[in-house]
């Protein structure tokens, strides 16, 4: 896939001057290395770019205005979609990631993961994580465990009969009998008699929704339930 540029003009107001335009291109879809594949996406080295906080006139003009968001899926992983947002007309443009295929409510939608600038050169280092979803990422495990809707822990459980056993992330399964990166535990659980007991849920500080082995990557039953509950999100958010 290669990559889709946009050049948008600004309108940039000088005291001295008056206002003053230039041209920046951004990209309108992600390259074909994404968080999914972030190993390799590490190695890419962002090149140096114009501090974004700068302020621009309300006379700022683009070529995008009034244009629906555009979104890509990973070409890796089906449940991931990247949607190309704009917190404001003076802000730069910036990929959401996403488990959900529709285009986020707003750019500081519950839902979205964490943002990704669209620049060329962007790299793992620029993943900005997202804590109100971290939050619903939590909340989302903890009623999955209360409902008892995955298998893979359900059966972890009975393997290991009692004791505290960590919920790891998927996208970096440990050794059988070997403990996980902390990056990649996700919480610890208490397990009596094969069973999960799903009040005892404590949540590991150290975890990361974006590593070098990708993005967030639950059991087959805990990602249903994220889903359908970042569903019901994305659907309080549209009132």
């Amino acid at each position: 896939m290669k990559f889709l540029t946009r050049t948008v003009t600004y309108a940039r107001f000088r005291p001295a001057t008056g206002y003053a335009t230039f041209k920046r291109s951004f990209v309108t879809h992600p390259p074909n290395i994404l968080l999914s594949q972030g190993s390799s996406f590490s190695r890419v080295s962002s090149p140096e770019r114009p501090n974004r906080t700068r302020e621009y006139s309300p006379r700022e003009t683009s070529d995008q205005q009034g244009q629906e968001p555009t979104s890509s899926p990973d070409p890796s992983r089906a449940d991931l979609f990247y949607h190309l947002v704009q917190a404001s007309p003076n802000s730069y443009p910036s990929f959401a990631v996403s488990f959900l295929p529709s285009p986020p409510s707003s750019s500081e939608s519950d839902t979205i993961i964490g943002w990704l600038p669209a620049d060329e050169g962007a790299g793992l280092n620029d993943f900005k994580e997202n804590p109100k979803f971290r939050t619903i990422l939590h909340e989302a495990i903890k009623a999955g465990l209360r409902e008892d809707v995955d298998e893979v822990q359900r059966n972890g459980a009975i393997q290991y009969h009692s004791g505290w056993m960590h919920i790891h992330d998927n996208r970096n399964v440990p050794a059988l009998g070997r403990i996980g990166d902390v990056d990649d535990i996700i919480a610890t659980v208490l397990v009596e008699e094969g069973k999960i007991l799903p009040e005892t849920y404590q949540i590991m500080p150290a975890y990361r929704l974006v590593t070098a082995d990708g993005v967030t990557q639950l059991t087959p039953g805990l990602a249903e339930k994220l889903k359908s509950v970042l569903e019901e999100r994305a659907a309080q958010e549209k009132k």
